[in-house]
């Protein structure tokens, strides 16, 4: 079974929409959406926005539902100049990078007493998005790199070269690594996938609703097409 998680309804209502045989159950305050998604066992939910909502949703998967994998779906600013607006960046890892023991003698980004701080993403998801990818969305680029996470909108050139230079962060956005900690410590494959819908700078708020729609359209093309191979 493939647990598939969107911070925002937009992110996963098509792919509701598709599926069949649905049972929805609440928990947490979620409605886990449970069925058939392209004849495969699938569970979608709109986790909410921000770390806890995600890391909280990603364990309801585990000890619910028992996911075989576990899919991360969205949007997120892009810190490389190679990836626009609209293309796709799927996680090679994951970290947050408001993650700040520093006063400790951690590194940013580490956290304390964690064996892993950096969540390496599954490589037979990877190739398979890849490839769903590049089959459904030929007018677009697909990328592999690491994704960062926070609990902040970042929309500040500054903040944005930060990103870049500590952690060689390929997007940045707000739920992917927490969703990759919970998927660690459970032991169950994961990958997020991004679509690009701003350059995570001072343009980012004007950028963010023009090209939501469009960015979203990727990442669900791509969920779909994904989805059916497993």
């Amino acid at each position: 079974m493939i647990g598939i998680i969107g911070a925002m309804d937009e992110e996963v209502s098509k792919i509701k929409a598709a599926m069949t045989d649905v049972e929805i159950q609440k928990r947490a305050g979620m409605d886990f959406y449970k069925g058939k998604l392209q004849g495969k066992e699938a569970v979608v939910v709109r986790c909410g926005i921000g770390k806890v909502n995600a890391a909280l949703c990603g364990q309801i998967l585990a000890d619910f539902y028992q996911v075989d994998y576990m899919v991360n779906t969205g949007i997120a600013g892009s810190l490389n100049a190679n990836i626009d607006i609209g293309d796709i960046v799927l996680s090679t890892d994951a970290l947050q990078h408001d993650m700040d023991a520093t006063g400790f003698g951690y590194e940013v980004g580490v956290i304390p007493r964690m064996p892993v701080s950096v969540f390496e993403a599954d490589r037979h998801l990877i190739d398979l998005a890849k490839e769903a990818c590049e089959k459904v969305n030929p007018d677009i680029k697909v990328f592999t790199g690491r994704v960062v996470s926070g609990d902040q909108f970042v929309s500040d050139k500054e903040k944005k070269k930060w990103l870049v230079e500590t952690f060689h962060g390929y997007c940045t956005e707000m739920e992917g690594a927490a969703i990759a900690q919970a998927a660690y410590l459970n032991g169950i494959p994961f990958l997020i996938v991004r679509a690009i819908s701003d350059k995570a700078d001072d343009s980012a708020n004007m950028d963010y609703a023009a090209f939501e729609r469009k960015a979203i359209e990727h990442s669900v093309n791509l969920m779909m097409e994904m989805c059916s191979q497993l």
